[in-house]
């Protein structure tokens, strides 16, 4: 089994299962929300959504496929393109932090990780780009809930999220990411260990490390 997960792009977005391709909890405030699902244009609205944080901030989404087919996909955005955030108790976002809004795994994938690989690849693409953290707000009780984009908080839990400010229904939650100068520093650490662990010969070396 293949998997392989890419950015969402507007080339792409066909690829989104219906429920991703037109779900604009996030992407609207709640009056515009309403508006958009009364004339029927809500898929319209997540295209325009995903158009305008590509241009004016970079990569928004991943999609992940396996063998060839879409199983899933993850939205993430600076909190001040989110406008749905503003309505949560648990709110506002940190400053430092990038909104992690939704992580979809199509029933018949679930159960094989695909959740995990989803965030670790948002995880990676912001480590990049210098961002801090994800945070998220969770549901913790998703089977009660209307259909949203809205993550279990369990599932956010379990990959490693943080509770930040609790709630009964709906906490905020963080990831924090290390930056890429702590990585260095490791990988440094670790290779000065290693060379410190190995015995020191008269013969010429027949390499010299970088």
């Amino acid at each position: 089994m293949s998997r392989r997960v890419v950015g969402v792009t507007l080339d792409n977005l066909e690829h989104l299962s219906k429920h991703a391709r037109t779900c604009v909890f996030w992407e609207l405030a709640p009056h515009l929300k309403e508006q958009a699902e009364e004339f029927g244009d809500t898929e319209f609205e997540k295209e325009a959504w995903v158009s305008s944080v590509l241009l004016e901030w970079g990569s928004c989404g991943r999609i992940i496929y396996v063998d060839g087919i879409p199983a899933g996909s993850a939205f993430y955005a600076p909190p001040a393109a989110v406008p749905r955030s503003l309505a949560f108790p648990t709110s506002p976002a940190s400053a430092d932090a990038v909104l992690m809004t939704g992580v979809e795994v199509l029933p018949e994938f679930r159960g094989g990780g695909l959740g995990r690989v989803l965030v670790q690849t948002v995880a990676k693409d912001l480590t990049r780009r210098g961002v801090k953290a994800i945070e998220a707000f969770g549901d913790t009780r998703p089977d009660e809930g209307a259909k949203c984009c809205v993550t279990p908080a369990d599932f956010l839990l379990q990959v490693g999220f943080k509770t930040v400010r609790p709630h009964p229904r709906w906490p905020r939650l963080r990831l924090e990411l290390r930056s890429a100068s702590s990585w260095k520093e490791d990988v440094e650490a670790a290779l000065e260990q290693l060379l410190n662990s190995v015995t020191v010969s008269t013969a010429e070396p027949s390499f010299r490390p970088a």
